[in-house]
């Protein structure tokens, strides 16, 4: 995928303010217009500018694609980091997946989930509106699931200055990450979105929880995914091993003849919850290095005594 220059696109300044943003789209929405435009390419440069204003007259999506772009040439071989949105609060405005397919891959992969942020909260009456929930993305450790905790986080909340011109501010705040949390959960912050009007209430921040790369487990839901390594003695003859969880450890029984990529689940061990994950091993079976003359006559041992051959037919 390619890197896209909204701002090349229209023709303005990477500062420019969102006055100078609206002419210069009225000024090529006048150029390449299909239905007035004698330019051979007036519609697929019309779908390009639209792409481009869509983002850069929204102050919440500008300020993600200023952050994101940083770096990068019209062009450029571009792929977003995961998680490359956390700490960007948004409000409940956002894109339709059928909105999105109307432009280029480049902007649905940035922008296309933003439906999923719709459906913000509108209870009218008398002049009064409830405000807009908002939306925010969380990284937590994964440790976090399993005891609990009280984080502070930071969140980076567009706005725009005098001067028409997008900068972030910042608010902090205490959130309470209950156990058993798990990926994908709403954390719900009453009264922390956008104000009400009218002396109606505020809306509600909306965290939804994601946790950071680990180095040994990967999360599913509240299931619990990890490779165990084993010594080919004990995926022969069984055994138990411990194995360390984010919280404790746990027995398990390998089975005597496992062989690498056989899954062991063990119940209940997973993200606390109601009912709890499991615990999902996927078996590695790892040979020690011939490198020391013991470890050597060991191997050819074995390569006299025992008639096995893995390439043997009907072997899997």
């Amino acid at each position: 995928m390619q890197f896209k220059d909204y701002y090349q696109t229209l023709g303005v300044a990477h500062d420019a303010t969102a006055d100078e943003i609206k002419k210069a789209f009225r000024k090529l929405a006048r150029k390449y217009h299909p239905d007035i435009s004698k330019e051979p390419d007036a519609e697929l440069r019309m779908q390009e500018v639209n792409e481009a204003y869509a983002v850069l007259s929204d102050v919440e999506k500008r300020a993600a694609y200023d952050q994101l772009g940083r770096g990068y040439q019209p062009g450029q071989d571009f792929r977003p980091p995961p998680d490359w949105d956390a700490g960007f609060e948004f409000s409940g405005r956002g894109f339709s997946p059928r909105e999105a397919a109307d432009f280029s891959e480049f902007f649905a992969e940035l922008f296309g989930r933003g439906g999923a942020q719709a459906g913000a909260r509108h209870a009218r009456g008398g002049g009064r509106a409830q405000g807009e929930d908002h939306h925010a993305k969380l990284l937590l450790d994964l440790e976090d699931a399993f005891s609990g905790a009280t984080r502070q986080i930071s969140l980076r909340v567009p706005q725009l200055d005098a001067d028409g011109r997008v900068v972030l501010a910042t608010r902090t705040l205490n959130v309470k990450i209950p156990a058993g949390v798990h990926q994908g959960q709403v954390i719900r912050l009453a009264g922390q979105g956008a104000p009400g009007a009218g002396g109606a209430p505020a809306g509600d921040l909306l965290l939804e929880v994601h946790f950071k790369p680990h180095p040994r487990f990967r999360p599913d839901g509240r299931d619990l995914h990890r490779v165990l390594p084993v010594t080919p003695w004990e995926a022969a003859l069984g055994g138990v091993v411990a194995v360390d969880l984010p919280q404790g450890s746990v027995k398990v029984r390998i089975p005597a003849g496992a062989q690498s990529g056989r899954q062991l689940r063990v119940r209940g061990k997973g993200i606390p919850g109601e009912p709890p994950g499991d615990l999902l091993l996927d078996l590695q079976v790892v040979l020690p290095a011939a490198d020391t003359p013991q470890a050597r006559q060991l191997y050819e041992t074995m390569a006299r005594e025992l008639a096995f051959d893995p390439r043997q037919p009907g072997r899997t």
